[in-house]
């Protein structure tokens, strides 16, 4: 009897056996993958409007550095830089101020200084610029950008050429004369080219 209880017992654990070895193992449930076609947060059908930066009227200066009765080759680059500017294409007014060192007699430079103002008016109307948006401003030396003189009296080369220029003033249509603008801070000398550089 007791065989038989033993035998018994071996009986269900070698079927427990069996059981445990026969069942397969679950298999693992694969990991969600993401789908090529995931949707994006752009929404395609939302037009995106872009905005432009505002235009600031322009504010540059023709060198007259070489201190000839012709224009040079940069002052040339310049007015062509102007002529091609967004400003200019607008199509308000255009203000040119000539300078001059402080070499000669104030009425000599006052002279010539329109006479500078008046060269650079002519190649814009030449280059297609009405010429009925165009004011000359007659300066001379009253408004330098650089020392003319060194502090031990003797002249400076560097600052004179400097003085030598037109500035160029174009307004933005409905902004007003900028012949009538006035500027309480110190005259700054600026490049064509770092005068264009904000409008990218």
């Amino acid at each position: 009897m007791t065989r038989a209880i033993m035998g018994a017992v071996a009986a269900l654990a070698l079927a427990g056996c069996q059981d445990r070895e026969e069942t397969p193992a679950p298999e693992p449930s694969p990991t969600a993958s993401p789908s090529p076609t995931q949707a994006s947060i752009i929404r395609p059908d939302v037009a995106v409007e872009r905005i432009e930066p505002e235009l600031e009227p322009l504010e540059a200066s023709v060198s007259f550095a070489e201190a000839g009765g012709e224009l040079s080759d940069a002052a040339i680059a310049d007015l062509e830089a102007i002529v091609a500017s967004p400003q200019t294409a607008e199509g308000g007014a255009i203000v040119l101020r000539g300078h001059t060192d402080s070499v000669g007699d104030d009425e000599a430079n006052l002279r010539v200084s329109e006479r500078r103002a008046e060269m650079v008016r002519d190649w814009l109307v030449e280059k297609g610029v009405a010429e009925d948006r165009i004011s000359v401003i007659a300066l001379g030396e009253q408004r330098p950008i650089a020392p003319n003189a060194q502090l031990d009296g003797t002249p400076d080369e560097g600052g004179r050429a400097a003085n030598r220029r037109v500035d160029v003033s174009v307004a933005l249509p409905g902004g007003g004369d900028p012949a009538e603008a006035t500027d309480a801070a110190e005259p700054q000398e600026k490049t064509v080219a770092e005068a264009l550089a904000g409008d990218d």
